[in-house]
């Protein structure tokens, strides 16, 4: 009988570590993920950024517009040209309105940007 109590008492301390080293990894993977010393780069040049990797160097911001959370919305376009593409950015991505998603993308624009202007007018 005391044999049983002794696997038992052994298994509720092996279970007890386990429970404590899975906290360790879960705090320090927290904490590896959260990078406290990383400056998260400003909006403007975040969509600027977006919008040269995807339009090209002579992208430009013709409008920004405060989403909800970290998202960004507006109009970009190209310097020299009257176009301009509505946006939605994100700290990892932007979406423009020429996108082949344009059903997520309307959606999108409604749940995180609804009081974004129509385009504003450009000049030559």
């Amino acid at each position: 009988m005391a044999r049983r109590a002794i696997r038992t008492d052994r298994l509720i301390a092996v279970l007890g570590a386990a429970v404590l080293l899975l906290g360790a990894v879960i705090v320090w993977g927290a904490v590896r993920t959260s990078r406290p010393g990383v400056v998260e780069e400003p909006p403007a040049r975040r969509v600027l950024r977006q919008a040269r990797e995807q339009l090209g160097r002579t992208a430009e911001i013709r409008l920004l517009d405060e989403g909800r959370g970290r998202v960004v919305c507006g109009y970009v376009g190209r310097r020299g040209e009257s176009a301009a593409y509505s946006f939605i950015s994100r700290p990892n991505r932007i979406m423009m309105s020429d996108d082949p998603l344009a059903t997520e993308f309307q959606a999108m624009l409604r749940a995180d940007c609804p009081h974004l202007p129509r385009p504003p007018a450009t000049t030559p």
